[in-house]
């Protein structure tokens, strides 16, 4: 029930279309996070208008509440939150390593302390398979360890090899549900789930060829680039990316997580990404940034308190279309919750419109004058792919 399809390619950038058992995602493809099951300030109505086709879900959040059990005796995600496209969940193990002193790494798994009550809990490979199975995702992730940056290299190589046993562990408990086996009693809510790795082993290009040799041996439906934009430069997160995409399966999506700015999804389109997801769009809303075309645009300024334009002249949101600077610098400043909202239906139309641009680019062959024009347009020194 999942598949993957490239249908262009102009140099390393790639665009294709990628089949769930929810829908149809054209890629390169920007996912919105929505880590409690709904994206901050956006409803599904709101995320369909801006052209979104898929989602993130956070395994950890939503397994400490409302817990995956009782979500999936409601149906599954997409029935709880009312999102009939694709979801993605990720593993939870990027929000368990954040939480530093409250857990302990062993072979077995990750025990740690709710941030929530100070409960105890683990969290396994098998568990963390389990969680997003009751979940009912379109695309889990597998569970990874998150070494902080930096990181000593033999530190890495070993952290390395615990992400492939956890992967292996995963793997094998993906195929015990598809064969049948259930979570509690429960059966996962989504038959046709997908599972990614994910390459791991820091800025060294060794450690990442070896990982991803590692995973591409486990038959995964797809692949994950994690443990990136955590504070290294651009140039060697474009280094890393460069290198270790074309060490991936072809004939499957290549997911960067976590990644970023308008120019950082270009510049991995161009050494051969598929997916993304970030924050940034829906929060620096929130804290009245707007993307445009020409660069961030700070709403707080005083300088837009009598400003008629819209943020970005040539963009079709709804924001855009119907409402002034002027005005959207007052809503911020009365800290109206509409600022929010209108805030990031601007942003997250202007990332997937972005991805539109891309996708188009790829298609009629024209992709390098297109990012060598967009990054110009941005002020944003271009990097040689």
């Amino acid at each position: 029930m999942f598949s993957f399809n490239l249908t262009h390619t102009d140099g390393a950038a790639r665009a294709g279309v990628m089949t769930t058992p929810h829908g149809v995602v054209e890629t390169p493809a920007f996912m919105p996070v929505g880590t409690q099951g709904a994206v901050k300030a956006m409803t599904p109505r709101l995320l369909e208008d801006a052209g979104a086709a898929i989602i993130l879900g956070n395994t950890y959040h939503l397994w400490l509440r409302p817990g995956a059990e009782l979500i999936a005796r409601r149906g599954g995600l997409h029935r709880f939150n009312g999102w009939s496209r694709p979801i993605l969940t990720d593993s939870g193990g990027y929000q368990v390593f954040s939480l530093a002193a409250r857990r302990t790494v062993e072979e077995q798994g990750v025990h740690f302390r709710s941030h929530l009550d100070g409960s105890a809990h683990t969290l396994t490979p098998e568990r963390a398979v389990e969680i997003q199975a009751c979940l009912g995702s379109d695309i889990a992730m597998v569970l990874d360890e998150c070494p902080p940056h930096p990181s000593p290299k033999d530190a890495l190589a070993t952290s390395l090899q615990l992400t492939t046993r956890w992967a292996r562990r995963c793997r094998a408990r993906l195929q015990e549900l598809r064969a049948g086996d259930t979570v509690q009693g429960l059966a996962p809510t989504n038959p046709g789930q997908a599972q990614f790795g994910i390459v791991q082993g820091g800025v060294h290009a060794d450690l990442r060829a070896e990982s991803a040799g590692q995973l591409a041996g486990l038959d995964f439906e797809g692949y994950a680039v994690g443990g990136l934009s955590v504070g290294e430069p651009n140039e060697l997160m474009y280094e890393v990316v460069g290198g270790v995409a074309p060490r991936l399966p072809v004939g499957k999506p290549r997911y960067l997580m976590g990644v970023g700015t308008p120019a950082d999804l270009i510049e991995a389109v161009d050494r051969g990404i598929d997916l993304f997801d970030c924050v940034l769009p829906t929060r620096n809303a929130r804290n009245g940034q707007l993307f445009t075309r020409h660069g961030p645009l700070n709403i707080k300024n005083a300088r837009y308190a009598e400003d008629d334009a819209p943020v970005d002249s040539s963009c079709a949101c709804y924001t855009c279309t119907h409402f002034s600077r002027a005005y959207l610098r007052h809503l911020y400043i009365s800290g109206e919750i509409t600022s929010s909202i209108l805030n990031t239906v601007h942003n997250l139309s202007f990332y997937l419109d972005t991805m539109r641009l891309i996708r188009h680019a790829i298609a009629f062959g024209t992709f390098p004058a297109f990012k060598q024009e967009y990054l110009s347009a941005l002020r944003v020194r271009p990097f040689a792919s």
